[in-house]
């Protein structure tokens, strides 16, 4: 069972779960590229998913735990089950675990435990989803763009951060996300259901 063949059932299975509510985006950078989950659903939460086939090893786990930690509103992991006693131990009790199986012909997913709200999200990392004209047109929204429209990225994320509730940013960076037109060519970006 490759990633490949895990990606294609928790596709199908997002389409069937969400319908046309949201978007799902293959390979979103987080914290400015450090790391891609590997799916995610942005409607009324960003939902990530880390897949994890049994070809896999866990050795970035650690740092993928940290810095989806920073950003994602719920974070599920799906893997091959030879991993699952492993990834229980090392996620925090927030993240959900879905174990892959299959039959040769078939790939089967089963929760093994629903994920709950990140209770740690920074908003700095949530502004860092938006380019920069993005950012830039969220903080002149506001009436907050003065004296930032030769900033750099950083500038006015930060910015935003500091201007804004995590609530108010994390609704802003939802609706520019499922508003974007123009994705990287490697991130896949299509509708829940299509």
């Amino acid at each position: 069972m490759r990633d490949f063949d895990i990606r294609r059932e928790l596709e199908q299975d997002l389409s069937r779960l969400h319908g046309g509510d949201g978007l799902l985006v293959h390979e979103l950078g987080l914290c400015s590229g450090s790391a891609r989950v590997d799916m995610a659903i942005v409607n009324g939460c960003i939902h990530g998913f880390e897949i994890k086939s049994e070809a896999d090893t866990l050795d970035r786990l650690p740092s993928q735990i940290e810095i989806y930690g920073k950003v994602l509103d719920f974070v599920t992991i799906v893997a091959g089950g030879s991993h699952i006693s492993k990834i229980k131990e090392m996620v925090p009790a927030w993240w959900g675990i879905r174990a892959a199986s299959s039959d040769g012909s078939t790939i089967a997913l089963r929760d093994i435990r629903p994920p709950a709200e990140n209770p740690a999200v920074d908003p700095f990392a949530v502004a860092q989803l938006l380019w920069r004209d993005e950012a830039l047109a969220i903080l002149s929204r506001g009436g907050s763009a003065r004296g930032l429209r030769s900033k750099p990225r950083q500038a006015l994320w930060g910015a935003l951060a500091e201007r804004l509730t995590l609530k108010e940013l994390q609704q802003a960076v939802r609706e520019t996300l499922m508003q974007r037109s123009d994705w990287r060519v490697d991130e896949q970006r299509i509708r829940c259901g299509a």
